[in-house]
């Protein structure tokens, strides 16, 4: 039971960027609870360009006033923290809690970044933060009494991709607040970490309404309150995350590690024999400071000298490292041209020794003076000189240490500048070279200052984990072009240490003993995940860092959380990582899931930290939603849906049977089948039947779709009834699988059946079924034949694709919000899943004819503007397919197979085209009253023929069963033959209007390579041989206008593969009377 509420009577609370947001949710808070409120606010824009409402701060002012409050508005900006902090004496003649909440975004891509960025980011959240404590620090030290938060976000711990700058300075608050809570402990000041998300004018740019509805400040307003009441006496330098009625706490995990002989044959072939130790987690120490590196060297000299090993090769490349004259850098650029590598060598003093050591043993080199700030000038050298970088080690550092309270701006902004001003320019400047070569190893150097704090080191600390939160998010960024970027956290005694550390240590501490696991990172031969992770290494040893994260407390949504509910469950849950429910996040995803997920507990069920009501019985929930019956819905749809649908699988306006309501063939493609399931309303929620239900957390896994009437209606009110088929317990995951039978209103004809299953991250380990019951084509996964396709699709897909195909019905945010997408863990939106289905479905349909199932696996995103290759075999009555994106080679769709009608012998209508034909090709004797039968024949007969008779040309299916006038030009060619090379069969000199429509003209250049065979009125021979040799004129539709015109008779497939370019026989069969005047046929010799 919550016990008495907690009070700031008498206290002063100072929050930054409270105009709005979780900055005004925590004013108003405070001043309800009894405290003073100096609400600050600048009234600028959240991008940080000064616009904005000056009245905010005073706006909040009178709403705690109103409420019988203290407060008053302060509109400095926050890095004149001196001033703002004097309001609050001025005011109220003290200050007892500051939270530095105030922050911008300026969210853009690397490359396109600009100094402006980076430094307004910095300017706002990092010095903004160092400049009002550092005003309340002697006020607080003198009353022995303080709070401070400090506010991060997952993008800082994780690193975001577009956010290098933001995450490089959420983390860089990390550093700061520990080592702060390390200094301010003995005077009872105390200093945590929050990294909120909560809707706020930031947020609102990147997150639909339906997910910040649920994401109110209000959620994180409690943490904070505990932290900043004076009943806390010993949580300080905590992390915590919270949001949506989530709250844990994390902190730093570092593995058992490799432990070597630090001597001569300690090299990286021989650290990479026992990388298998550096990933070892199963014994970890949970540190706040460095390892125990004078116990390691100790233990390291007694082991014997490690085994030779395979070295690394770094011929041909060309590293740059930065503070490279003398120590760690010396080190690296020694061991680097040892082992091949060309060198840059970059120091603020004298490059040249080290340049000169490097030449004596053989080895190329340049120097370049200067600071790392100036990162142009060091990467120039490496172009100027060599052409080239493909290494870029940021190892640059000064140290100004000092205790917070005696720390002056200068030394403060001084390491700022050189440590992570200077990692971002150096690298800033070597990215254009990185992107363009589709290759780049980056190596940034943090500290165990940074990572844990360090008394005496705030600006040292701020900087150092700065510099590891850019390398996460940067990562991120250069992965898709084999740019990877790893950070060390080295110990060795350098001239820099040497201020620091005793002089046996500086001596002890060899720089030799990190460079094996910083070549390694700069290698191509790191085991594991390439890119992104943090390492600590000296005396021989080296380990790997990373976050955990308590299993934490679950709120419900629905019930207001209060302090004093969050104080009751700190001990048991928030700080417990213990309990076995501890994890260990590494993305923004992963970071955020768990907030994401307590979106669905509501005080019904769920996990209820603040009730004793109990555990939920997913399994018998389960069978309960299982017997539901849906009632139906209903889905009408016209032509224009129809349209609609074709246009956003791809369709082009020459394919008018897809997308014009006129043509003769008009109709839908068979994939529009999943459309109708999804405005259907389920006789069950996902919320009840699996725990920690969040729509962010669902992945689109598999879909199976059925067609079981034919032909599929252009209009129609459909009734769709959505039911559960299973749910299976995946451990982390739960896998559920949903059915929906539509029919025909009008007939009560079922005309689809689908079944759509889902992977919902976080919902697993409630004690279900582990495996699915077997549902023959649903449940089935199809594995390509071990040979080529039979046949290959390529469908270009356009960058607006996305943005047609969710006006079908899913609108979801992330195919189209850029911002949105981000915060999904994307770089741009993706194309959607069953846009994909649609494409292949739509290949499989043109190449092998109509399927009654079709069922894909999803197995990659696609950018709108990449290009689709469907891959097909065709094994009986099966088509096996897989999608891959032509640009990357990964798949998008694997697993997948399409049962044939009849084996793909399926019957279609011709358009009445005769009455197209030119000139005198017409068969007078045809009743044209009745439709013209197609039917698919074996793979090997040709799909049209182009007759031409004068100047006049047309183009027939090659599969009607009529007789041709003999004195026309017969010429075969199988559809898409010629695709590759863009030809097409024709007369030297053929002008002609295409079926008789003005509209489609063509004019060909001359044609001077072709052979034409079979003209005038008698053709004595069977078979002739026929070489193609043609060329498509600069006017006209092309060859994609033709295979447009032509799939209109559901006849266009792709030339098996090997065979473009060969000749083709072709057959003239004797007529029933003898003659030559029979069925045209033709066949691949």
């Amino acid at each position: 039971m919550a016990g008495e509420q907690l009070r700031w009577d008498g206290q002063t609370v100072v929050v930054t960027g409270a105009g709005g947001g979780l900055g005004r949710a925590y004013a108003i808070f405070f001043g309800s609870r009894g405290a003073n409120v100096v609400v600050n606010d600048l009234g600028g824009s959240f991008k940080g360009d000064g616009r904005g409402s000056t009245t905010m701060a005073e706006q909040v002012v009178q709403e705690i006033k109103k409420a019988g409050g203290s407060a008053v508005a302060n509109y400095d900006d926050v890095v004149n923290g001196d001033r703002i902090i004097k309001t609050a004496i001025d005011s109220f003649g003290r200050i007892d809690v500051l939270i530095n909440n105030a922050g911008i975004l300026r969210d853009i891509s690397f490359k396109n970044m600009k100094d402006q960025d980076w430094d307004l980011i910095m300017k706002v959240h990092v010095e903004g933060a160092y400049k009002c404590a550092k005003a309340a620090w002697p006020y607080f030290r003198k009353q022995k009494y303080g709070r401070v938060i400090s506010t991060a976000s997952a993008a800082g711990l994780f690193g975001s991709f577009g956010q290098t700058n933001y995450s490089a300075a959420k983390l860089a608050l990390v550093g700061f607040t520990e080592t702060l809570a390390k200094e301010g402990l003995k005077y009872n000041i105390l200093c945590n970490t929050i990294a909120p998300i909560a809707a706020s004018r930031m947020t609102a740019t990147v997150m639909p309404k339906e997910v910040l509805d649920n994401l109110r400040p209000d959620w994180v307003v409690p943490i904070v309150a505990v932290l900043t009441h004076q009943s806390n006496t010993t949580e300080t330098g905590g992390i915590f995350e919270a949001g949506a009625g989530h709250v844990a706490k994390l902190r730093w995990e570092r593995s058992k590690g490799a432990l070597l002989r630090a001597d001569d044959t300690f090299t990286p072939g021989a650290l990479l024999a026992k990388w298998s130790d550096i990933e070892d987690f199963t014994n970890p120490q949970h540190p706040t400071g460095p390892n125990d590196f004078m116990e390691l060297l100790e233990r390291a000299q007694k082991l014997p000298p490690n085994p030779k090993a395979q070295e690394l090769d770094f011929k041909g490349k060309v590293a740059v490292v930065t503070g490279g004259g003398a120590g760690l850098g010396r080190a690296y650029c020694l061991t680097l041209a040892k082992y091949g590598a060309t060198v840059v060598v970059n120091d603020l003093a004298d490059p040249q020794p080290v340049v000169e050591e490097i030449k004596k043993m053989g080895g190329k080199a340049v120097g370049v003076k200067c600071s790392a700030e100036d990162g142009e000038k060091v990467v120039a050298a490496a172009i100027d000189n060599f052409g080239r970088i493909d290494i870029l080690i940021n190892n640059a550092g000064i140290l100004r240490d000092k205790s917070f309270h005696n720390m002056d701006d200068k030394m403060f902004k001084q390491v700022m500048d050189v440590h992570l001003r200077g990692t971002y320019k150096a690298t800033k400047a070597a990215w254009p070279y990185f992107l363009k070569q589709k290759y780049g190893r980056v190596i940034n150097t943090t500290s165990t200052s940074g990572i844990y704090g360090n008394f005496g080191q705030a600006n040292y600390a701020a900087a150092k984990c700065g510099i590891l939160g850019f390398g996460r998010a940067l990562a991120r960024e250069g992965k898709k072009y084999n740019i990877f970027v790893n950070t060390i956290a080295p110990n060795a005694g350098t001239a820099m240490t040497a201020t620091i550390m005793p002089e046996e240590m500086v001596r002890a501490f060899k720089p030799d003993h990190v460079v094996p696991v910083v070549l390694i990172m700069a290698s191509d031969k790191m085991p594991g995940e390439p890119t992104g992770r943090l390492f600590e290494s000296g005396s021989g040893w080296a380990g790997e860092t990373r976050w955990q994260r308590s299993g934490g407390a679950q709120f419900p949504i629905d019930v207001e959380l209060t302090p004093e509910t969050v104080k009751t469950v700190w001990d048991q849950k928030i700080a417990n990582f213990d309990d076995g429910k501890a994890d260990h996040p590494d993305d923004p995803n992963a970071g955020t899931e768990k907030i994401m997920a307590n979106m669905s507990n509501t005080s019904k069920g769920g996990d209820n930290s603040s009730s004793s009501s109990g555990e939920t019985d997913y399994n018998k929930a389960i069978e309960e939603a299982k017997k539901a019956k849906a009632e139906g819905t209903e889905f009408t749809y016209d032509e224009r849906d129809v349209i609609l649908y074709n246009l956003g699988l791809g369709s082009q306006r020459t394919e008018l049977d897809l997308v014009f309501e006129g043509a003769d063939n008009f109709h839908v493609l068979p994939t529009f089948g999943v459309i109708p399931q999804f405005s259907a309303q389920a006789p069950y929620s996902l919320s009840d039947i699996v725990p920690n239900f969040s729509m962010n957390m669902l992945l689109h896994g598999e879909q199976y779709l059925e067609i079981r009437s034919f032909p599929i209606p252009t209009e129609a009110t459909l009734v769709a009834s959505p039911y559960l088929v299973e749910v299976t317990d995946k451990g982390k995951a739960a896998c559920v699988v949903s059915g929906s039978i539509t029919k025909d209103k009008a007939t009560g004809k079922e005309l689809f059946y689908n079944e759509s299953t889902t992977f919902i991250r976080g919902s697993g380990g409630f004690g279900g079924a582990k495996n699915g019951k077997d549902r023959g084509a649903a449940s089935r996964t199809h594995t390509p034949p071990k040979r080529n396709p039979d046949k290959v699709v390529e469908t270009p897909t356009s960058p607006d694709l996305a943005a047609i195909y969710r006006l079908s019905g899913d609108r979801n945010p992330l195919h189209i919000d850029p911002e949105f997408a981000k915060v999904g863990g994307f770089n741009e939106p993706i194309l959607h899943g069953l846009c994909s289905f649609g494409i292949a479905g739509k290949a499989v349909l043109q190449t092998f004819g109509q399927y009654k199932n079709i069922k894909v696996r999803f197995a990659g995103t696609v950018v709108p503007g990449q290009t689709l290759q469907t891959e097909m075999w065709k094994e009986g009555n099966l088509v096996i397919f897989q999608v891959k994106v032509k640009e990357t080679g990964k798949l998008a769709i694997s697993g997948a197979g399409a049962e044939l009608v009849d084996g793909g012998k399926a019957k279609f209508v011709a358009p009445d085209i005769w009455n197209c034909i030119l000139e005198d090709t017409v068969d007078p004797m045809r009743d044209r009253s009745q439709p013209a039968p197609i039917e698919h024949q074996d793979e090997q007969t040709f799909d049209f023929i182009i007759i031409g008779g004068g100047t006049a040309v047309s183009v027939l299916p090659a599969r009607l069963s009529h007789s041709l006038p003999q004195h026309s030009i017969l010429l075969l060619v199988e559809a898409g033959l010629y695709r590759r090379s863009e030809k097409l069969i024709s007369t030297p000199g053929l002008s002609a209007k295409l079926l008789g429509n003005p509209s489609y003209d063509w004019n060909f250049s001359t044609v001077t390579s072709a052979r034409t065979v079979w003209t005038g009125s008698g053709v004595s021979k069977r078979e002739k041989e026929l070489e193609l040799w043609e060329r498509l004129g600069n006017e006209g539709w092309g060859w994609e206008g033709v295979k447009g015109y032509l799939r209109r008779f559901q006849t266009v497939r792709e030339v098996p593969a090997g065979r473009e370019g060969k000749g083709l026989r072709v057959v003239s069969p004797p007529s029933a009377d003898g003659g030559n005047d029979g069925p045209i046929q033709a066949s691949l010799p």
